[in-house]
């Protein structure tokens, strides 16, 4: 799944630049969606992120690009590797900026893990 979005005002720290924990905002909600609409009817919950590293700053204005990939699958739980590129649109080039491989986990009404159904999109 792909989705784009605009680095605004209220996503900057006082340097100037996005703060981490909006951009991990996004990934988290972005992973989701491409989660829930890969297996529909299933609620997901974040269960962890293998890695957190920022390659660059970002700034104010910066359009980004995100692509969430399912990645590997198991009985109660799947993860997507999400990248993250910042458009340059004065001359179409893109760079990555972050990357990690987030995990959801199946829970039913109670709050158990439950399997996953044996089909998915």
């Amino acid at each position: 799944m792909e989705s784009y979005t605009v680095v605004r005002p209220e996503h900057l720290n006082q340097y100037g630049h996005l703060f981490g924990g909006c951009l991990l905002k996004w990934v988290d909600e972005i992973a989701w969606i491409a989660a829930s609409r890969d297996h529909p009817g299933c609620q997901f919950v974040t269960i962890g992120m293998d890695r957190v590293a920022f390659h660059r700053g970002v700034q104010l204005g910066a359009v980004l690009r995100f692509d969430a990939t399912a990645q590997t699958r198991g009985r109660t739980s799947v993860t997507y590797a999400v990248r993250v590129f910042a458009d340059d649109l004065n001359t179409g080039a893109e760079e990555a900026i972050f990357s990690t491989a987030i995990t959801f986990v199946r829970l039913d009404e109670t709050g158990r893990k439950i399997p996953l159904p044996t089909t998915a999109v």
